[in-house]
């Protein structure tokens, strides 16, 4: 960012929330759909705002399944918990916008792998993670071999009988997460909480008739720290500040 935190010392964007654009991945799958990684977040909704193409974001709760049609000035949010699956159409772009500042890539998703995957952090990491210094053509192969493994996962939790293996499912996800709870908290104590607190403090200076606050405006701008990582769900540009 190019300013610091004003008097209310919170420097993040609006809200504290996150923001990434993202090219949807046009990769086909064995049942012949395109797109990215079913996965769901554990504390943070997520929404989108779709600046191009077309397409859809499959989705499964204990409510059930829905599909979601995805166009140009369309914006559609979910919450934790919520198994969510971008499908690409034609050429689907999306400006993402992620609660509690980034904390989705920092560890609040979990891809809908079999079972076996899922039992601890490190077996779950081995068959997730895209090495940082690797070609990208070898990046490419990690990222669309982890879309195709949750894909599995995830046909069995569409096609399960009864909602025992979706409750299956969370469980592991909560347990596999569990470790960095507390690195989590305080990045919302930094963003989400701190943005909220900030406008609680203006709030009371307002009534007190004071306006000390406004005299320490600022504006910020930023441009992504980074282009076309393979996310989850496509390539992402992302932002450092956000």
């Amino acid at each position: 960012m190019s300013a610091g935190p004003d008097s209310t010392g919170f420097a993040g964007l609006p809200g504290g929330v996150a923001v990434s654009h993202l090219s949807v991945y046009d990769w086909p799958a064995d049942d012949g759909v395109c797109g990215g990684t079913p996965h769901l977040h554990l504390t943070c909704s997520e929404a989108y705002v779709v600046t191009g193409g077309r397409g859809s974001v499959q989705t499964l709760t204990t409510s059930g399944y829905e599909v979601t049609p995805l166009a140009p000035g369309t914006v559609a949010w979910f919450t934790p918990g919520t198994i969510h699956r971008l499908v690409n159409e034609d050429e689907l772009r999306i400006t993402v916008l992620m609660q509690n500042s980034g904390l989705p890539e920092a560890g609040d998703a979990v891809l809908t792998l079999p079972p076996k995957y899922l039992t601890d952090p490190e077996t779950y990491a081995a068959a997730t993670v895209i090495p940082a210094d690797a070609p990208e053509e070898e990046k490419e192969r990690f990222a669309r071999a982890r879309r195709d493994l949750a894909l599995e996962g995830y046909r069995t939790l569409r096609e399960a009988d009864g909602p025992e293996p979706l409750a299956a499912f969370q469980r592991a996800a909560a347990e596999l997460v569990r470790p960095r709870l507390a690195e989590w908290r305080e990045r919302w104590r930094r963003g989400a909480e701190a943005a909220a607190a900030a406008t609680g403090e203006q709030l009371d200076r307002l009534e007190r008739g004071e306006v000390s606050h406004l005299a320490d405006a600022v504006v910020r701008a930023e441009q992504p720290s980074a282009y076309g990582k393979f996310g989850m769900c496509g390539r992402l540009d992302v932002y450092r500040g956000a």
